[in-house]
């Protein structure tokens, strides 16, 4: 489990977070969403230290993350896997070095480890026979993967994943989904989203917080959130056609 307690962060005297705890459970898709500008990103860099907090304190599993020194940190980040929104895949590597990558720099695993494990995470996303292809050659679903694969090679207690569904088209997307969810569940890991996509939110938004202004204005799970009377929220959920399409079948239905 990962908990933020009060932390506040702000730049040239502008409040970005502002007093904002959460718990992100372990074993669990723990979702963030929020308009563009709401603090999203900031809390997932203060998260992993690239951002330090004003006050209040980022805990990892009862580990005082904040008031950790750069080699005690070191030891966390060698639990925390990430998934970047563009997949940040180096494009000079193969798919395979990729993967490798994170192994070789943190573990003094042997070179025929190395490749057992990077086989071993292409194999649970569903890619076999692209190990030496490049990114340039591959499609932006199977780059995702690729990027997912990179992830969890180190084993992590901890996944992030900033916007892991842009760029591709639904289809794409409900599979990342499905595959951030199965993973999450398969390895116990504590797994944070942040999203726009509210068709992820739906499906595998077990525990969601709706940051607004730079403070949790809302929490609750995938169910609560299509009953929330709370204007701000419905405000947000409900910007889409898609999503009003949903809202009036609710009523429609008398959910």
């Amino acid at each position: 489990m990962i908990e933020l307690k009060n932390i506040h962060k702000s730049f040239h005297n502008t409040n970005i977070l502002k007093d904002v705890s959460l718990e992100f459970k372990q074993g669990s898709v723990n979702i963030i969403i929020g308009q563009s500008g709401s603090g999203k990103t900031v809390m997932l860099k203060c998260l992993v230290g690239l951002y330090e907090v004003d006050q209040g304190g980022v805990i990892y599993g009862g580990q005082n993350f904040t008031r950790m020194n750069l080699k005690e940190r070191k030891e966390i980040r060698k639990e925390i896997g990430m998934l970047f929104q563009g997949s940040a895949l180096f494009d000079s590597q193969t798919v395979e070095q990729n993967v490798i990558f994170p192994l070789s720099m943190f573990t003094n695993m042997s070179e025929e480890e190395k490749l057992d494990r990077a086989n071993f995470c292409l194999k649970r996303v569903d890619l076999i026979n692209s190990n030496n292809k490049y990114p340039a050659e591959i499609s932006g679903g199977m780059k995702k993967r690729v990027a997912i694969a990179r992830a969890i090679a180190m084993n992590p207690k901890y996944l992030f994943c900033d916007e892991p569904n842009s760029g591709l088209d639904p289809a794409t997307s409900i599979l990342i989904d499905n595959l951030i969810k199965e993973i999450t569940e398969e390895y116990n890991i504590t797994t944070v989203v942040i999203t726009h996509d509210m068709n992820s939110v739906i499906e595998i938004g077990e525990n969601i917080a709706f940051l607004h202004k730079g403070q949790i204005a809302w929490k609750g799970d995938k169910n609560e959130i299509l009953r929330s009377e709370n204007k701000i929220l419905n405000d947000f959920v409900y910007a889409s056609s898609f999503m009003k399409k949903v809202r009036e079948s609710m009523i429609k239905n008398d959910f």
